[in-house]
């Protein structure tokens, strides 16, 4: 099997996700092909594989490459993480919106900074899947870039490339949900996640068969210190009824609650060391960015020079059970990105949304959920009718259907006038003018 990494360069995602892969034996021959723009990250992660292949005695082969199409070339799994720029890009995605008083945390999913960061995104991606057409059409994509709902909703509906988008958060929030209703690793965990990405919502989740939101409840308005482990999710749980996956503050970026003003911000997204990885920080991940700009390196030669046995047992990034279910292995239930063709009654159809699926030798199959409760709906339905709207634009080079998609923005809403944000959109066109091939007039109507 052939699985190509593409921006391979993110060292320490593709050195646990080959680690991963080489644990199945139906991939532990596995041809893997890396393939960066940026040579010394390419250097590096070939280097930690190589380890990695060494230590564990596996008979698989890597390569690297800055060749997308040596990478993709009769490949069977394509994984993509790629970035449209640094941080001296993707900056003023974050810093022109809170000149005009829109206050962002990450800016990589939806609100002017997310649709943004995908027009930049876009075209690169569908170089990746047009490649893919020609040189391994039969080929799974499995996307990590964000934002994840708008480039697999593009993609899915403009190749015919089977393509799924994969996040972390639905499995990571279930972690904590269990922990916090009790569970213990010998107990059963079970859960319907439904929604679009960064928004879905547990519909139901029991711990060994029982209804465990009561016990959820319970923890949150009782232990303070859960609470405040996640103020702004959990405060939308105590308002709406269910969870909704993804951290404090992704999710503040997302509604009219929690960033309007300054004192909310200071309330429920700067808390302390008590707080979650992610509480709500302006420019949180800006800052993350640019701090590993400067420590990477020096990170990545102390990992491939380590003498000391490096651990090789099997983590917990379910890509690779997805890799190893196409390759006919046991298959492997998930949540993924997909076109609602049936899926979610009341959100749009064709948009991407976020629902279980499983992985087999025959593909991926998502499940039918049905309708969302109406109290999660209305915010989901507003924020992928905004995705459809920006994937549009995006797709026919439409500036004034980016400006009206972002004029519903819930925040950007809350705290400007239309005129505000039309002013707001232009300087980031400007700004972004060389990434938009699609745009031949940056004119809003």
């Amino acid at each position: 099997m052939k699985i190509a990494f593409i921006g391979a360069g993110s060292f320490g995602f593709t050195r646990e996700l080959v680690r991963d892969l080489l644990t199945f034996p139906l991939l532990a021959g596995a041809e893997i092909a890396l393939m960066d723009i940026d040579a010394e990250r390419l250097d590096f992660s070939l280097a930690a594989v190589n380890k990695i292949i060494g230590m564990g005695g596996y008979p698989a082969r890597a390569a690297a490459s800055l060749d997308r199409r040596a990478a993709l070339d009769g490949a069977d799994v394509v994984v993509a993480t790629i970035l449209a720029g640094g941080t001296e890009v993707w900056r003023h995605d974050i810093e022109i919106p809170k000149k005009y008083g829109v206050d962002t945390c990450v800016g990589d999913t939806r609100g002017p900074s997310g649709i943004f960061r995908f027009l930049r995104t876009l075209p690169p991606m569908m170089e990746i899947v047009k490649d893919m057409e020609r040189l391994c059409p039969k080929a799974t994509l499995l996307n990590y870039t964000n934002p994840m709902a708008m480039l697999c909703g593009a993609i899915q509906r403009s190749s015919p490339i089977a393509a799924t988008g994969l996040c972390h958060s639905v499995q990571g929030t279930a972690q904590m949900l269990g922990w916090w209703a009790g569970a213990t690793s010998e107990d059963r965990v079970d859960y319907t996640c439904a929604g679009i990405n960064h928004m879905a919502w547990y519909l139901d989740f029991k711990v060994n068969g029982e209804d465990a939101y009561p016990a959820i409840r319970r923890a949150i308005l009782e232990d303070e210190e859960i609470y405040k482990n996640e103020l702004v999710r959990n405060e939308m749980f105590l308002a709406l009824g269910k969870y909704v996956t993804e951290s404090s503050g992704h999710n503040s970026e997302y509604n009219w609650w929690f960033r309007k003003r300054p004192d909310l911000i200071e309330k429920y997204c700067a808390a302390g060391d008590e707080s979650g990885w992610n509480p709500g920080e302006y420019a949180y991940i800006l800052r993350e960015y640019q701090a590993r700009e400067l420590t990477w390196r020096d990170e990545a030669e102390k990992w491939i020079a380590a003498e000391t046995p490096i651990d090789i047992e099997r983590g917990r990034e379910y890509a690779a059970c997805i890799v190893n279910a196409l390759a006919g292995g046991e298959s492997f239930e998930f949540n993924g990105n997909v076109p609602n063709e049936g899926l979610v009654d009341n959100l749009p159809a064709g948009a991407c949304v976020e629902v279980p699926a499983i992985a087999d030798a025959l593909g991926i199959h998502p499940r039918r959920v049905g309708p969302l409760p109406p109290e999660c709906a209305l915010l989901t339905q507003l924020s992928s009718g905004i995705e459809e709207m920006a994937i549009e634009g995006a797709l026919h080079g439409d500036a004034t259907m980016i400006y009206r998609a972002i004029c519903h923005d819930p925040l950007t809403a809350a705290v400007l006038s239309l005129a505000e944000t039309k002013t707001m959109v232009a300087e980031l066109f400007e700004r972004n003018r060389g990434y938009l091939p699609r745009f031949k007039s940056l004119a809003i109507g």
